[in-house]
């Protein structure tokens, strides 16, 4: 039976993001490609914060229902859909759309489609409201719901749908293995997943930290070398031309660019995943043109991708470190993850429905 009107914790004003109040609404128009999901959990990540703060702009909606890293039970499905079955139990991640006929789309890059539509904070081609998973349901096109493997709970597959699946992506597609040296910057939700899935895929891992506070967790989780850069000044020339690829997951644009870059061999890359809200500090070719390093960023994961990432997480039992909350403290989490507390994603648990 199809779903249309649901309830969701949502915000109205971006001057008082943490003011979220359950509303009713009604979910998008179900299309011949759309399943619905009833959700059964929700992780709370840094877009959400962005997004309701303003940091990122002014709301898309009169009001908006955030949450990207999504796990429920198919409840609904159009007549399109193929490879799934009422009552399976699924993932969706940060995007829910695609025009599925550009080269991206036809590629395995539909997260690159110049017409994807977000999860949430976002209007359908139809003009219609997009939300997220702060919510009862979620609406989205097949090819952005992903199949979870029994063996990963809810609890943890949740939050790969949008940091696990934005750090595989790159180290996939960059080469992350044997022989490889791979640096991570910042250690958080995006970081520690990095961490893991980068040792996990065979490389060295460096975990690049501004203090000592998570060391012994960088290192638990499969770092090999953590680097102060802040208390080791000449970080970069003890690691000159040692990386080959740097991921950064930093959440600021306050970083020694420059260090990071010399660390790189030749033809190695740094690539940005995390997406501070003010613009990195000024760059000079001539900085690069010693290794002929590359600067580059990732943008989420295709299907085809979160697929293999889910393979490798069961492989190696990889389990993010969470902590969970009912989502009615959706507040709670999203002040705790403004102050740098959290260790290393919250996981709101749906409790609308009680």
């Amino acid at each position: 039976m199809t779903v249309d009107t649901v309830k969701g914790y949502a915000i109205k004003d971006t001057n008082k993001y943490t003011d979220f109040e359950l509303v009713e609404y009604k979910l998008r128009t179900e299309e011949a490609d759309d399943i619905t999901v009833h959700v059964e959990c929700c992780g709370c990540c840094a877009s959400d914060h962005h997004t309701i703060s303003g940091g990122w702009g002014p709301l898309a909606n009169k009001f908006c229902v955030t949450g990207h890293e999504i796990v429920g039970e198919i409840v609904s499905m159009g007549s399109n859909v193929k490879g799934f079955k009422l009552g399976q139990r699924v993932g969706i991640g940060a995007q829910s759309g695609s025009c599925g006929e550009c080269k991206p789309c036809k590629t395995d890059n539909e997260q690159y489609c110049p017409q994807g539509k977000d999860t949430y904070n976002a209007v359908w081609y139809n003009g219609e409201d997009c939300q997220g998973g702060y919510s009862t349901h979620v609406r989205a096109q097949q090819r952005f719901v992903f199949a979870l493997p029994d063996e990963i709970s809810s609890e943890h597959a949740a939050s790969m749908m949008c940091a696990g699946l934005t750090v595989f992506s790159p180290l996939l597609r960059n080469g992350a293995g044997p022989g490889k040296k791979v640096g991570i910057l910042g250690i958080g939700g995006l970081g520690h997943y990095a961490i893991m899935f980068a040792a996990a895929m065979g490389a060295e891992v460096y975990a690049f930290s501004t203090s000592d506070s998570k060391k012994d967790d960088a290192l638990k989780m499969g770092a090999k070398h953590f680097v102060n850069t802040r208390a080791d000044k000449d970080f970069a020339k003890k690691l000159k031309g040692e990386l080959d690829l740097i991921i950064s997951s930093a959440s600021s644009a306050d970083l020694p660019l420059n260090d990071y870059l010399q660390t790189l061999g030749v033809h190695g890359q740094l690539c940005f995943v995390g997406m501070p809200e003010t613009d990195w500090p000024a760059l000079k070719s001539q900085t690069m043109a010693s290794n002929g390093c590359y600067i580059g960023s990732s943008h989420i994961g295709s299907g085809k991708e979160a697929a293999e990432m889910l393979k490798l997480a069961v492989k190696h039992n990889i389990k993010p470190w969470i902590q969970t909350m009912p989502m009615k403290d959706a507040a709670k989490g999203i002040q705790a993850l403004e102050k740098g507390t959290v260790r290393y994603r919250t996981v709101f648990i749906q409790d609308i429905d009680k």
